[in-house]
């Protein structure tokens, strides 16, 4: 994919997450592997409103290659999902309002409800809190890269990581509902778990 083209892609999935309320104002930040470099956005960008200027790309170390402007302050935190995955291309790093909330509540979306979350997620876990664009949150955060494509970041947000765009975003809708339904279920007074029996069923779909 061409430069130019790759950043048509991130700034198509960045309004589609904007128009479904999954991105709020100037927060969270999205890249693409471009070869031996990355694509992200700049610090103070807005994804859901992304003009051209504000992708820039840089290296694996987070030195800028091209632009004029500052990349994120979470570009180490997309550089190591990257080193440490050679299938990931593309990554999500938003607040949606849902997975949010269990994030700002340290929960993680772990227990066997439904189908489609077991098959596609396993689980979605829960990195500890980590200031924001420091060393130590990449660090607490990327203990879940090799084994998890959605992750949620205690008191911050979530981040979604996939082999195309389409599969990165994807993977944060489907697990925005899914927070969405288990924190709508608890009015009904909590979701009903699978058991281990039925959760090995969905699991023997993938074979």
């Amino acid at each position: 994919m061409e430069l130019a083209e790759l950043k048509q892609e991130l700034i198509k999935y960045g309004k589609l997450a904007g128009a479904k309320n999954m991105t709020p104002g100037v927060s969270g930040n999205m890249s693409a592997r471009f070869g031996d470099k990355i694509l992200i956005t700049t610090s103070g960008s807005a994804n859901a409103y992304l003009e051209e200027d504000e992708l820039v790309l840089m290296d694996f170390e987070g030195n800028l290659v091209e632009g004029a402007k500052k990349p994120s302050s979470e570009k180490m935190l997309h550089a190591t999902y990257y080193k440490m995955r050679s299938d990931v291309n593309f990554i999500l790093h938003m607040h949606s309002p849902y997975l949010s909330t269990f994030a700002a509540c340290a929960k993680a979306l772990d227990e066997p409800v439904m189908p489609e979350n077991i098959f596609y997620f396993g689980e979605i876990p829960l990195a500890e809190y980590g200031l924001p664009g420091s060393q130590d949150l990449v660090e607490k955060t990327a203990k879940y890269f090799k084994d998890y494509n959605v992750i949620l970041m205690a008191n911050h947000g979530m981040i979604s990581a996939g082999k195309t765009a389409k599969e990165a975003y994807l993977n944060l809708e489907l697990a925005e509902s899914y927070a969405q339904v288990i924190l709508q279920s608890s009015l009904l007074g909590g979701p009903k778990f699978l058991s281990q029996k039925e959760v090995d069923e969905i699991n023997s779909l993938k074979k």
